[in-house]
């Protein structure tokens, strides 16, 4: 799922940016499904963990108004019902009389053997059963934003959902001086710098696993793609040509495949490289694009059957769609005349990309069932670079609303502009699974 600027190419390529307890139960929710109903009432905690408290409660509170899936309880209806004091123990008649579907419970109190313990439960409270068995966990760092996403990673896990609250985001930043890749949390925070180099480094690409990102990097005046594994801090360069420009790296869904851009054969399309486990080493290089216009920034389907791209081969820059093998090609954007920068939905339904009407870049949405487009954004700024949260319910995307290029997401049907990044100017963001 990701996302690149179509650039023209003149010679060089220029910089473009251009302890687990059995669940009762299992749910899925579905789009169109009203949200449920989450009471999160203040933890108990003791007098020495009440910082504690506050700081987990005030993410997890954060990480469930993001799902949208759960709707938080307003706070002003825990005043018509007894405070929770025991959360093994709740009155479910009283929980229900608030009109709450789901409880969550939870206790923080000091360790005698140092640090602290965060225990909880979540209820569903008609059925006065637990959904989430109680856990219990100690900890003596201060990761405590950490503890906070686990667990609501847990409660989406409970409901068939994608977690998406440990993910990060990869993107690109000239905070300090160059462009480089940094790292955030999904809610901005933790930004951290991956790489320091003296040239810039651009599309970062995340592998499914969530491990390794692919990149492109202007080395010795040249553009190549590079793997850096993110936790062993491990960087080579993948092979693909001894010449031309290589760029917009995308993983195939099984991590096994690199679709990429390259100008080795004189004209910049689309090739697949067979990633084995050493990335110094590839096996086959396929072509699958050939004609004379620019075919750039590919992404594939989530069952890797196909791939979207980018391509100026009609006279204005577009969308296509190709078999992964490269046959059965077809336009799917139409209208304005400048289409780029796709990213396919991790259900597999929709694409986004960016359209330009009347010099203004927005994003929009195809649906592959229905071939229906839909606009996103209505912020009146420069809208590019979409890559999808890992649940498909939010997007990434780069906007200078703010009067300078930086990341944002907004969820599916355009609601919650969310600005994540701040400092210098910040693109090309791509969010793990």
């Amino acid at each position: 799922m990701k996302k690149h600027a179509f650039v023209r190419i003149a010679g060089l390529l220029l910089a473009a940016g251009c302890a687990s307890a059995q669940q009762d139960f299992n749910m899925r929710i579905t789009e169109g499904m009203p949200a449920v109903s989450f009471a999160l009432p203040p933890f108990v905690s003791s007098a020495a963990a009440k910082t504690e408290a506050a700081e987990i409660y005030s993410v997890l509170e954060a990480d469930i108004k993001y799902t949208r899936i759960f709707e938080l309880l307003p706070k002003s209806y825990y005043g018509y019902i007894r405070p929770l004091l025991d959360p093994n123990n709740p009155d479910f008649k009283e929980w229900e009389s608030i009109q709450t579907n789901v409880l969550f419970a939870a206790r923080i109190e000091d360790d005698p053997a140092g640090g602290f313990v965060f225990a909880w439960v979540l209820y569903d409270v008609k059925s006065k059963r637990p959904i989430i068995a109680p856990r219990r966990y100690q900890y003596k760092d201060k990761n405590l934003r950490y503890l906070a996403h686990a667990t609501a990673d847990e409660i989406m896990k409970a409901y068939g959902e994608k977690p998406i609250f440990t993910s990060k985001i990869a993107f690109v930043s000239n905070r300090d001086k160059n462009e480089e890749l940094y790292l955030m949390d999904y809610d901005g925070a933790n930004q951290i710098r991956l790489l320091y180099n003296q040239v810039n480094d651009s599309n970062p690409a995340w592998d499914p696993e969530g491990k390794r990102l692919a990149y492109s990097s202007w080395q010795n005046l040249a553009v190549g793609v590079y793997i850096l594994d993110v936790f062993e801090k491990a960087r080579t360069r993948v092979p693909v040509s001894l010449k031309g420009q290589n760029y917009t790296p995308a993983w195939s869904p099984d991590g096994k495949k690199l679709a990429f851009a390259s100008s080795m054969s004189g004209n910049h399309e689309i090739y697949v490289a067979d990633i084995e486990a050493n990335p110094t080493r590839v096996g086959r290089i396929k072509q699958l694009t050939f004609n004379p216009g620019i075919d750039i920034a590919p992404s594939w389907s989530p069952n890797g059957r196909e791939i979207v791209f980018t391509s100026d081969r009609g006279g204005t820059t577009q969308i296509y769609i190709m078999d992964a093998e490269g046959g059965n090609t077809r336009r799917i954007s139409f209208g304005a005349n400048h289409h780029d920068a796709p990213a396919w939905s991790p259900n597999g339904d929709k694409i986004v990309y960016v359209a330009r009407v009347d010099n203004v870049f927005d994003l929009y949405l195809y649906n592959i069932r229905s071939g229906q487009i839909s606009k996103l954004t209505e912020i009146y700024a420069r809208n590019e670079s979409p890559a999808w949260s890992p649940d498909g319910r939010h997007i990434l995307f780069t906007s200078n609303v703010s009067g300078s290029s930086q990341i944002h997401t907004i969820d599916v049907d355009g609601r919650n502009l969310r600005k994540l990044t701040s400092q210098g100017e910040n693109k090309l963001a791509d969010w793990s699974n």
